[in-house]
């Protein structure tokens, strides 16, 4: 069984001005203490035929988590 599951992506502020950022609600649920922190990435996938043409806009470390439903809002300024 999955130590975290990914419950709800929320896009915000869609549609938005150009040159917004990108803002994703995210809420997870842990199911149980998670002492050390989780990778979050944005992933730009240009090609569903190859991840060559993948790009990583941006990732972030969240936790330590506790065991429960957190939320968090990931955004992405592009330059």
């Amino acid at each position: 069984m999955a130590k975290v599951q990914v419950l709800n992506v929320a896009v915000l502020d869609n549609p938005s001005p150009f040159g917004n950022p990108f803002q994703f609600e995210v809420t997870f649920e842990c199911m149980e203490d998670l002492p050390e922190d989780l990778e979050w990435k944005i992933i730009y996938v240009g090609s569903a035929e190859s991840e060559e043409h993948g790009q990583t806009l941006d990732s972030v470390l969240v936790g330590p988590d506790p065991a429960g439903r957190p939320m968090f809002v990931f955004q992405v300024i592009l330059l």
